[in-house]
């Protein structure tokens, strides 16, 4: 997923360290007088709860957006935590209702 995220330059620190966590990449930071804003490649999978996240890290004065950017390979050791010790990919969990 492509990411921009616009937060006062104060909270500039917390939200770069924040998205790092997340396994983004940064492509660039832009200042723009008391505003930063971040454009980052982030895997769709670490984007859940980022806008909860994001409003608690800036006392609600920061904002997001995001949009599809590419597919990619999931990386070994992920890959490694879905699968079970047969090596097959474990099957999604459905709820079925009775």
């Amino acid at each position: 997923m492509k990411m921009e995220v616009i937060s006062p330059k104060e909270f500039m620190g917390d939200v770069i360290g924040d998205i790092s966590s997340r396994r983004a990449h940064i492509d660039s930071i832009e200042n723009r007088a008391e505003i930063v804003v971040i454009s980052a490649l982030i895997p769709l999978s670490e984007t859940f709860g980022y806008t909860t996240a994001l409003r608690s890290q800036t006392q609600g004065r920061a904002s997001q957006t995001m949009e599809f950017n590419s597919y990619q390979e999931i990386p070994a050791f992920l890959l490694k935590e879905l699968t079970d010790k047969t090596g097959k990919i474990m099957p999604n969990k459905k709820f079925v209702s009775k």
